[in-house]
């Protein structure tokens, strides 16, 4: 039942990266929080399955740390790809 409140941790840290970062309207309000709930659940559950109980601090840890690392460059990236296809689409419908 744990494992909850890592996707909980991961999802609260996916949203404040997506209002952190600029051009929100680029990307969809659930990409980072799914982005964040899935990675800390998944570095939970590899943990857990490595042995590594809950009574130590590591999966804790991993919970808010994976998502962090995994979810800030994903924004990144997802956002310079959609402003790169939105220009070349604006240019060859002749938007300008």
């Amino acid at each position: 039942m744990q494992i909850l409140l890592a996707f909980i941790v991961g999802a609260a840290v996916g949203t404040g990266i997506h209002f952190l970062l600029h051009q929100r309207l680029t990307r969809g309000v659930v990409v980072a929080p799914m982005a964040g709930a899935i990675s800390a659940g998944l570095a939970w559950t590899i943990l857990t399955w490595a042995g590594i109980g809950i009574d130590t601090p590591w999966p804790w840890l991993a919970a808010l740390v994976v998502p962090i690392v995994v979810v800030y460059p994903l924004v990144i990236v997802l956002t310079r790809v959609r402003l790169a296809a939105d220009a070349r689409e604006k240019e060859r419908l002749g938007i300008v």
